[in-house]
């Protein structure tokens, strides 16, 4: 049996034949130091399926092994890396499970169904020594990293982040996609899409929690799904954030940070826009008044970012794969991940109460 100390790739098993697994079939190869073992669903025939698709569309060097059952993955010694895009309601067992067998987990999110579980998750990843990360892409990619120099020579400091994140979900959609199912999703476009838009305040913000949220649901399922959210934020010193997500809105995917000397704007601040480079803009604009003239001038700053868009060695999923295998590969964990989904996932389920409590401001300690 090979040694650890021999393993030159982290060795990944994907637990279910989710669409999103497809995306990530491709980011694993691309990574660098990862490699792709073996699939796992609960039927073989889909695992099978799902390989043969993926494998046409994104060669691996070596063809990954359909595994029927998760039990069977988790048991394997050739798995050192888990990544597991299950419906938030199965999220946990599995998790626990991949803990105890002493594989590093990376998970779709949200996370768990509240802070409760997310807590107990990562309290079995700390004990058994593994790694836990969830899967925010944009974490990862090149144009985050430059982002924060960005923010605090050009825009800060920092008075209000604003986001949207939504997609318009057919009638289909809302009648047969998990993520409008109580059931496996219960969060909803809140989980789903809102929080992306806390995780990029919470950056904005220096990882500091809000001292008070609130929350609304706009739309919602028969049992209680939202499916169109909006909340806001407030920090110390008077900071502010608010966000939109939806599945019944077109989509979008902005994000603005409003400084005291200026504002960026990203237009694609999660899934960055194929065929382009990642770009930001920056805007310094002046109002100047002279006689009876009055001109407001842009001062409107386009600038790009040198790394693929996406399907690519180097755009932000591959280098989601890319870190966490490096982490794995050097023995590392690394706790400010665990610690970053906790805290996104606490001031989520304070917007929800908030909403559940007509709107009321909420605090969060």
């Amino acid at each position: 049996m090979t040694s650890h100390s021999e393993i030159r790739h982290c060795r990944w098993g994907i637990l279910g034949a989710a669409f999103i697994a497809r995306k990530n079939w491709q980011a694993i190869r691309d990574a660098g130091n990862a490699e792709l073992v073996a699939v796992a669903s609960r039927d073989l025939g889909r695992a099978q399926a799902f390989i043969e698709e993926c494998q046409t569309s994104a060669p691996h060097p070596e063809l990954p092994e359909a595994v029927e059952g998760y039990e069977a993955l988790l048991a394997r010694p050739d798995i050192d890396a888990v990544y597991i895009p299950l419906p938030t309601g199965l999220r946990k067992e599995w998790v626990l499970r991949a803990a105890a067998a002493g594989k590093h987990v990376l998970v779709e999110k949200p996370v768990g169904r509240d802070a409760s579980e997310v807590a107990e998750i990562i309290d079995a990843c700390a004990r058994h020594g593994v790694q836990f990360m969830d899967g925010v892409m944009f974490m990862h990619g090149l144009r985050l990293q430059r982002l924060r120099s960005v923010i605090d020579a050009e825009v800060g400091p920092v008075r209000h982040v604003t986001s949207q994140f939504s997609f318009r979900g057919d009638e289909a959609f809302l009648q047969s996609n998990i993520r409008a199912q109580g059931a496996l999703e219960p969060l909803g476009c809140l989980g789903d899409l809102g929080w992306y838009c806390l995780r990029f305040t919470l950056w904005t913000c220096d990882w500091v929690e809000p001292e008070q949220v609130c929350g609304r649901v706009h739309q919602a399922t028969a049992d209680g799904v939202p499916l169109e959210f909006s909340g806001s934020l407030v920090f110390a010193g008077g900071v502010s954030a608010s966000f939109h997500c939806s599945f019944t809105a077109a989509h979008a995917q902005w994000a603005v940070v409003s400084g005291e000397r200026g504002l960026l704007r990203l237009d694609d601040f999660v899934l960055p826009y194929a065929g382009v480079p990642p770009r930001y803009v920056v805007t310094h604009s002046e109002f100047v008044l002279d006689g009876c003239r009055a001109d407001m001038r842009a001062g409107r700053f386009e600038r790009n970012v040198d790394e693929p868009a996406n399907n690519a060695p180097g755009s932000q999923e591959s280098m989601l794969f890319r870190n966490f295998s490096s982490l794995v590969l050097k023995r590392r964990v690394d706790s400010h991940w665990p610690h970053i989904s906790l805290l996104t996932q606490r001031v989520l389920d304070a917007c929800l109460a908030s909403a559940r409590d007509g709107g009321a401001w909420r605090a969060m300690s």
